[in-house]
């Protein structure tokens, strides 16, 4: 893990003062001591006040510096401790103050998060600091996340050039083989005799072939599905983007990026579930045999899709992938794709929107986000949308004739190949970050991917728990 941290940081280790701005007189006094009446001023003089994410040092008994003052949000805090860590110069840093395991754990993992780089094509020398291992905290969870996040970064600011179908199916081959997992992957016109023609059509005009990769994991245990988009890159087909529109493209493999990091983060805890991961990963070029506007297209489901516009090519390869994942009948299945610009314009780059047909299911995901501070927004999936996805000539269009409720409508359109009878979870997202802050920087991101963990444990512990009870 690319996280530093060291297992006892001696008598060297720097204090670090974790602090919120109510309590930050308190605790001075009580952990400052003889020094509490050096640093206050300190503290004053550098408009201290204990805001989240805020740092300052301290003196000590000679006037060097002799430890850290943090400010945090409170102890579900992540994003103070990512502060911190981009705060401090080399040298090893511990925290000052007894915490639950829960906030130990958060503590890490915002200490971890911070210290991702991008460095497959510029190294960077910089020396960071190392923290001592918070005592309560899970180190399991702390690595198994901040792994799984680093790889969806990784993956997405690789640029198309190095991560096309190929690529992306050689770090899913690498993920299965790491965790003992079953791989496959069909690749170019075998999609057509294995009939995916969806995902064939769309990524034919390529010279890197279409492809669906295919990840198995788990002997025992109820099914969870997950689908990722892996359009490694789109130039919008023969509805061509601007160059403007094509500048981010790269990351339009995001959600294909999300199931493999969230498939590492299943096995490596070895969550008693079985697994089913599936990528279709292609590169919507031109060339001249791109599929075309107003063409119809065949479907693994068997439903006629005729394409109102090459760009929405996001929908019809998940279309296959939803259809071959819904005839397991899983006991969850979600997918993950930078799908819309609609679901961007209505909750902005931050906040991925999230469509479910159980409520059950989206309300428990709703309350997991805002636990792990990983926050998703419910859209719904209004029937009285789908009429505009009819199509004169075909079973349905990939697109609705007016720009209004995009999201919505893309996502009527994949739950067209879901089977009922199971929770389905379709999650919209930016998988980008525009700017830097504190442990998220610029660049590739992982959105949702620590609330989606979290429901699949806990689903898991309850079916697990549910089947013993029937058992006895």
């Amino acid at each position: 893990m690319r996280a530093h941290f060291v297992d006892r940081g001696g008598a060297a280790a720097i204090r670090v003062i974790p602090v919120t701005e109510k309590d930050l007189p308190r605790l001075l006094d009580q952990k400052l001591g003889r020094q509490a009446a050096a640093g206050k001023p300190w503290l004053a003089l550098n408009d201290f006040r204990g805001k989240p994410g805020t740092v300052a040092w301290l003196p000590d008994a000679r006037g060097r510096p002799g430890a850290v003052a943090l400010g945090i949000e409170g102890d579900r805090d992540i994003w103070s401790y990512a502060a911190l860590r981009l705060a401090l110069p080399a040298g090893v840093y511990r925290l000052d103050v007894e915490l639950s395991p829960e906030a130990a754990t958060r503590a890490a993992l915002g200490w971890a998060l911070a210290g991702y780089g991008f460095t497959r094509y510029k190294k960077s020398a910089k020396k960071r600091p190392n923290l001592e291992w918070p005592k309560a905290a899970d180190r399991s969870a702390v690595a198994r996340t901040a792994e799984g996040i680093f790889l969806v970064r990784d993956l997405i600011n690789t640029p198309a050039g190095d991560m096309g179908p190929a690529e992306l199916a050689d770090a899913a081959k690498a993920v299965a083989k790491d965790h003992g997992a079953k791989f496959n992957v069909i690749v170019g016109d075998q999609l057509l005799r294995q009939n995916f023609p969806a995902i064939h059509a769309v990524g034919r005009a390529s010279s890197r072939p279409p492809r669906l990769i295919d990840i198995a994991w788990g002997g025992s245990g109820p099914l969870i599905a997950l689908i990722g988009k892996g359009v490694c890159f789109d130039s919008g087909g023969l509805d061509l983007k601007p160059a403007g529109g094509m500048l981010l493209m790269k990351k339009d493999m995001g959600g294909g990026a999300h199931v493999l990091a969230l498939a590492q983060m299943i096995m490596a805890a070895r969550l008693p579930i079985r697994l089913r991961v599936l990528v279709p990963a292609v590169e919507n070029s031109v060339s001249g045999n791109a599929y075309r506007p107003l063409d119809v297209l065949q479907t693994r489901k068997g439903l006629t899709v005729e394409v109102g516009n090459t760009d929405a090519e996001g929908r019809l390869i998940l279309s296959d992938a939803l259809a071959e994942a819904s005839a397991e009948k899983p006991a969850l299945m979600i997918d993950f794709a930078t799908l819309t610009g609609a679901a961007r314009v209505a909750l902005g780059t931050d906040l991925p929107a999230m469509f479910c047909n159980d409520d059950a299911t989206a309300e428990a995901l709703l309350r997991h986000g805002l636990a792990e501070d990983d926050p998703l927004w419910r859209l719904p999936l209004h029937k009285g949308y789908r009429g505009q996805l009819d199509s004169p000539v075909a079973d349905i269009n990939n697109v609705s004739e007016g720009g209004y409720g995009g999201a919505i409508t893309a996502a009527l359109f994949l739950q067209e190949f879901v089977e009922p009878g199971f929770p389905w979870v379709h999650i919209d997202l930016m998988a980008w970050n525009l700017a830097n802050r504190p442990g998220r920087p610029k660049g590739g991101e992982a959105m949702g991917l620590r609330a989606v963990y979290a429901l699949i444990a806990e689903k898991a512990a309850a079916l697990r728990s549910a089947a013993k009870g029937k058992s006895r």
